[in-house]
């Protein structure tokens, strides 16, 4: 039987000592076994009794909208009840409350909706124990004992299964070293910098990866720049992960793939792992749970504001609605939330003063496997370039869908909200939206900073595990981000889509490339925007696949129906 290093050992110890001090600092250590087992830590763990009282008694609610009347029903017993939405889109509304209030909803809703739901998760407390990283050896199994291996970014091409890093949900402790340390590693196109200061003392860390010309006969022009964000709501821990992945993806390809090293001498990529530190590092020591910040409101008892609904553009916190209790409180007026008001006031100053030009922004949130893009606040008014939008963003999803095979919805953030699709495209009715949508940082960045080409996208999953997504997924859901970002950039650039399967990241292999050794193109082809098409062109490329083209046209032309 092979034996694992020493080093190896040393390495699950301290990542073993790292989870079981943040889990055991919370909520105190396990009750003692009576029979002793020599065993390795399983996932069959009990949670502590501390964490037992605060979610044993919850559950997790699917809720099916059929009509106008159940949606605005059940928006309204959520707020007089104080429930926690989960997620809700024109699918579905999952909400998260104790076993007791349940009989309470059902009573404020009528008939139709008191059948129409269904439980997600049995054990909520089970669930959130095992979301934190695990202690075990992964059953210590041969494959795992050969694999497993520390963090060692080096030049050269390696599994990502292999980097412990990626293995674990990482608290922000672990994740400011590691950024430190991948610019240390790289310093020819890696950069740490600070986006500002939240609101108990802490830095919003973020990585600039570019590569600036050094011609000085030539005039520098505004400087391209995409940001990718994730974090804003501290529980999606997926969402953080995922900007850590595409980053040290990025950075790593560097050098390696042509066309990965044009997106970074082309363009700056600001990735910002969790723009809400304070909510993040208290969902680790404190609450799994917690999605807002961390600053004070007019109720002691009550802290934290959502900042994704604190920013200037279409503010809506004049609801009646509008309690800080609530997890979607936007405080007692636009630019309240410290952490969005230091985001924006940075990208001020990067336009005016260090000649950035933001050209893009995603946004990473989860759950429920969307691609949306502007405007958030309201389906009455159209974006000036829907058009775009929409194309893109059908890109992005087949980006995703091609490389993995997962499905992304496409639509506007507006329409998160469950809509009537019996009366079709036309004449479709927007049901009365579970959480208000105005000052999102999607809406402000297309409208406010003129980032012409700005999305949110929601990751895994559509509601299995919600935002307690096993850390299994952390790498796959990665992968797809990656190549939706890199496609992304090189639409942006005015290039095809993924030429070359060398571009694509296998989820089967973690390998760029086709399985197969196939270099086949490969049909993700996207048009320039509209302001850049060259005008001696009478026709598409030769290489252009028409079958893709028009499946991209048929799809447009549905939605405008």
């Amino acid at each position: 039987m092979p034996q694992l290093p020493q080093q190896s050992f040393d390495n699950k110890r301290l990542w073993t000592r790292l989870r079981d001090g943040i889990i055991q600092t919370v909520w105190g250590p396990p009750p003692p076994s009576k029979a002793k087992s020599t065993r390795p830590c399983t996932s069959s763990t009990s949670p502590p009794s501390t964490l037992l009282a605060r979610y044993g008694g919850d559950v997790v609610l699917r809720f099916k909208i059929q009509t106008a009347e159940e949606a605005q029903a059940l928006a309204e017993a959520t707020h007089v009840l104080f429930l926690d939405v989960w997620e809700f889109n024109n699918e579905w509304v999952d909400i998260r409350l104790s076993k007791d209030v349940v009989p309470s909803l059902l009573g404020l809703l009528p008939p139709s909706l008191q059948r129409a739901h269904t439980p997600l998760m049995h054990d909520l407390a089970q669930t959130i124990f095992e979301s934190y990283p695990s202690p075990t050896l992964h059953a210590l199994s041969p494959s795992s004992r050969e694999d497993h291996r520390a963090f060692t970014p080096d030049l050269r091409t390696s599994p990502d299964e292999t980097n412990i890093f990626f293995r674990n949900y990482q608290p922000l402790s672990v994740i400011v070293p590691w950024m430190r340390l991948l610019q240390s590693l790289f310093p020819t196109h890696v950069r740490m910098i600070n986006i500002g200061i939240s609101y108990e003392g802490r830095d919003i860390p973020a990585l600039r990866i570019g590569v600036h010309p050094t011609n000085s006969e030539k005039p520098l022009g505004p400087r391209k720049t995409v940001i990718i964000m994730g974090g804003s709501h501290a529980r999606e821990w997926i969402s953080t992960s995922t900007v850590n992945y595409v980053a040290y993806s990025l950075i790593t390809a560097y050098g390696k793939s042509k066309s990965m090293t044009k997106l970074v001498e082309q363009i700056d990529w600001i990735f910002i792992p969790t723009i809400n530190p304070d909510g993040y590092v208290y969902t680790w020591e404190n609450d799994r749970l917690w999605r807002k910040n961390r600053q004070q409101t007019n109720l002691r008892f009550c802290r934290g504001v959502d900042l994704d609904r604190t920013y200037g553009f279409e503010w809506d916190g004049h609801s009646s609605r509008n309690n800080p209790c609530s997890e979607s409180y936007s405080g007692e007026g636009p630019l309240q939330g410290v952490e969005s008001r230091r985001f924006m006031d940075w990208m001020k100053n990067e336009t005016e003063s260090n000649n950035a030009n933001i050209i893009g922004f995603l946004d990473f949130h989860s759950y429920s496997q969307q691609v949306l893009y502007p405007y958030s606040y309201s389906c009455s008014s159209t974006p000036p370039s829907l058009e775009n939008l929409e194309e893109l963003a059908i890109g992005l999803a087949k980006a995703i869908r091609i490389s993995s095979g997962q499905i992304y919805g496409v639509t506007s953030a507006c329409e998160g909200s469950v809509t009537d699709k019996s009366k079709g495209n036309k004449n479709r009715e927007v049901y009365p939206r579970i959480e208000s949508g105005g000052g999102s940082a999607l809406d402000w960045l297309y409208h406010e900073m003129r980032v012409r080409y700005a999305y949110q996208i929601k990751l895994r999953d559509t509601g299995s595990y919600g935002f307690l997504l096993p850390a299994e997924n952390i790498v796959p859901t990665g992968k797809e981000a990656f190549n939706a970002a890199m496609y992304f950039g090189k639409y942006l650039l005015g290039q095809k889509g993924f030429e070359l399967e060398e571009d694509l990241i296998r989820p089967e292999t973690g390998h760029r490339g086709a399985s197969s050794g196939n270099t086949t193109p490969v049909s993700l082809e996207v048009k320039l925007p509209a302001e850049e098409e060259p005008h001696d062109q009478d026709g598409p490329d030769s290489e252009e696949s028409a079958e893709e083209v028009n499946l991209v046209d048929a799809e447009l032309r549905r939605r405008r129906r």
